[in-house]
């Protein structure tokens, strides 16, 4: 299993721009704090392809860019 983690400035970075949305997109806080205690789990990332066509959106052509 592919995991990426951050090193401890990275995590320390991530965590000052958490505590700069707290407020305004307590979202955003959320998952940049996660970010920085978790790192992020290769194997669940998706594809955007994938998901486009899991949504049933047709997929994208060099002329739609």
């Amino acid at each position: 299993m592919a995991h990426l983690v951050f090193d401890p400035d990275e995590q320390n970075a991530l965590r000052a721009d958490a505590r700069e949305h707290a407020i305004t997109d307590p979202g955003v806080a959320y998952v940049l704090e996660r970010l920085a205690a978790e790192g992020v789990d290769l194997e669940q990332c998706a594809d955007w392809e994938d998901l486009r066509l899991q949504a049933g959106l047709p997929a994208r052509d060099a002329s739609a860019a």
